[in-house]
């Protein structure tokens, strides 16, 4: 089994920042490409940003340059560094990543989500 554990969300001011974090744990053969996207309520789920193993990143236009994915592959750990925050930011954020297992090809996982809110 494979478990995505997110941590870091919550509570904060406009102009303000967090930085979400989400572990990758269980019987990992290689982790490929991982991922944020949001939830806001009565809205569709959306990307916000992807990662490759190899380090490059694709970003949503409404976070351009005020979110920075990473991720730490000897930790099985892709983070969200979210500057400038905005009210339409706030939304549940899911953590994604494509994981293949021991004799078994790539599958996507997903966390469980972590909210994000941005109010004054």
């Amino acid at each position: 089994q494979v478990q995505l554990v997110e941590s870091g969300g919550g509570s904060v001011q406009p102009g303000g920042s967090l930085r979400l974090s989400c572990a990758a744990s269980g019987s990992i053969f290689s982790i490929y490409d991982m991922g944020w996207y949001r939830q806001a309520p009565g809205k569709q789920r959306e990307l916000v940003a992807t990662i490759s193993s190899g380090g490059n990143t694709n970003y949503a236009d409404s976070v351009k340059g005020r979110f920075t994915i990473s991720r730490d592959n000897a930790k099985n750990t892709v983070y969200l560094q979210m500057n400038s925050l905005k009210p339409e930011d706030t939304a549940v954020y899911h953590c994604n990543a494509e994981i293949s297992r021991p004799r078994v090809g790539p599958e996507d996982y997903w966390g469980q989500g972590i909210q994000v809110t941005v109010s004054a």
